[in-house]
């Protein structure tokens, strides 16, 4: 066995360092795969002529959770070369060629220390008749000031190509949640090598796959009786300086806060805007709770931008505002509105879904009500005067209802809620009242039409929208009532004029 060294200067200090990085766990699970992908790329040509013109690079993560934990990264790329050894493994090594996705020489023993206190590289470089080993103890090396390290090599059949990398003593094993985000965001990350068929990526045996969005095809908001139209655009436009941005926008067809976002990409990996963590600006998306936050999506191509070195981000210094300018620009322009038809459309959920959503609304609403109505009821009908219907209404469609009772002014009351879907209901807010006698409460009776257009364009599945709409419903009936018991006469005006400018006026026509 022939035993050679490497030398590791200058830096070995900074070993310990690399340590404390601000990495997350997929970008930097992501550096290994950066250089199994970019050395399959390099010498494609090569591994065809060695292994046939359907060669595929294949890596395989498998993280071991037993004591000691370890993680492990194997590749079938060209491994490293003899002439590249030295540099590959001293930090801050700039590799000559930088264009592709390593460039900054610390990718690999940047990660390897983030994750764990000692690990190995054992490779074999296609056509190269050896198989070399090199461990790393980061507390040794620090400690006792080694500037070079031992290379254990082997032979090895000469066809033979591969990079194989064990992390021991892991600082944070990936478990449970981490590792299906783990598993969405490396499949994100590279889901252009993945869709072109160049990376069979494995993380504990399982196949990554990228899950591609679909995409709303739909009428135009501005005439919802028009064709239908698949909401996707090309992207194109020149900041100048070299700075060029490609790609497409698009509409998901169904609305998703976690999964809406662009994918900002540089070499055909995602640098920012992967799994759930979808690149939304503000200037562009706007609140967390606008339609296109949930429905916006896409993936540009940043060409000529700097990114950090840990490529979890661009360095934007004072080239974000110009870039979301025109970005914005493009969105919006007049051949395909996309963030208005976002903010325009709207479709009914299904029964089922809206029954979820309207029961968890109006037992969240009513127990708010019954726990504060009777503290501060008594201020409100002391407050001075600013009829309510005693007709029956049968209620139809009713998704939700809940009932409580309290005592007010000596007198017990019973408050019903409800929400309902009844397209015949043209009124958003119904109110009924059964006044008491000496042998029954007071009995006040709310119904929310979430069929209303109202509800529709604002509130139809998401439980915090409806149940604040149930409030400010159930705080207009009750300020009725308080009214007509101050002796306001045709208290019901109110509601009945709201609810004619919701139909008529504040809803999208």
């Amino acid at each position: 066995m022939a035993v050679e060294t490497i030398d590791i200067r200058p830096g070995v200090s900074v070993l310990a360092i690399l340590r404390h990085l601000n990495y997350k766990p997929w970008y930097a699970l992501g550096e290994f795969v950066d250089n199994a992908v970019q050395s399959f790329i390099s010498h494609r040509t090569a591994l065809e002529q060695a292994d046939g013109k359907n060669v595929k690079l294949r890596v395989d993560i498998d993280v071991d959770p037993s004591n000691p934990p370890r993680i492990s990264i194997k590749d079938n790329a060209a491994g490293i070369f003899e002439a590249d050894y030295a540099r590959a493994f001293r930090p801050a090594a700039i590799p000559p060629d930088r264009t592709g996705l390593s460039e900054f020489g610390m990718g690999m023993k940047s990660a390897a220390c983030w994750f764990a206190p000692r690990w190995s590289v054992r490779t074999s470089a296609l056509g190269e008749p050896v198989s070399r080993t090199v461990s790393f103890d980061i507390a040794r090396i620090v400690n006792d000031d080694i500037t070079e390290l031992k290379i254990k090599q082997v032979p090895e059949r000469p066809e033979r190509h591969y990079t194989e990398i064990i992390l021991e003593g892991i600082f944070q094993v990936p478990i449970g949640r981490t590792v299906s985000k783990l598993k969405e965001h490396l499949a994100d990350i590279y889901r252009v090598f993945i869709r072109d068929g160049i990376l069979d990526l494995r993380f504990n045996g399982d196949s990554l796959e990228y899950e591609e969005p679909k995409i709303l095809i739909a009428p135009s908001y501005k005439d919802k009786n028009g064709p239908d139209v698949l909401w996707r655009k090309s992207i194109a436009f020149d900041l100048g300086h070299g700075m060029k941005v490609s790609g497409f926008a698009a509409l998901r067809e169904t609305a998703n806060v976690a999964k809406a976002g662009f994918a900002l990409f540089r070499r055909g990996r995602v640098v920012q805007g992967s799994g759930d963590e979808g690149y939304r600006p503000a200037e562009v998306f706007g609140s967390s709770n606008s339609y296109r936050y949930q429905r916006l999506f896409g993936e540009l191509n940043l060409e000529g931008f700097e990114v950090s070195h840990t490529k979890d981000g661009f360095r934007w210094d004072e080239n974000e505002e110009p870039f979301l300018e025109l970005l914005r620009e493009h969105l919006d322009s007049e051949d395909m509105p996309l963030l208005k038809q976002a903010e325009h459309y709207r479709v009914r959920e299904s029964r089922a879904q809206l029954e979820r959503t309207a029961k968890q609304a109006v037992a969240n609403a009513t127990a708010a009500m019954e726990s504060k109505l009777a503290e501060v009821l008594p201020a409100i009908a002391e407050a001075a005067p600013v009829g309510t219907s005693e007709e029956r209404n049968a209620a139809s469609g009713v998704l939700a209802q809940k009932s409580f009772q309290f005592v007010f002014r000596q007198r017990p009351w019973i408050i019903n809620v409800e929400v309902a879907d009844d397209p015949a209901e043209s009124r958003w807010l119904v109110i009924n009242q059964q006044p008491a006698t000496n042998s029954t409460p007071r009995e006040l009776s709310i119904r929310v039409s979430i069929a209303h257009p109202f509800m529709v364009q604002f509130a139809q599945t998401d439980t915090e929208d409806v149940e604040a709409l149930v409030r400010i419903a159930a705080a207009l009936a009750l300020a009725e009532v308080l009214a007509r018991d101050s002796g306001v006469k045709q208290a019901g005006t109110v509601v009945r004029n709201v609810n004619e400018l919701l139909r008529d006026a504040l809803s999208e026509p």
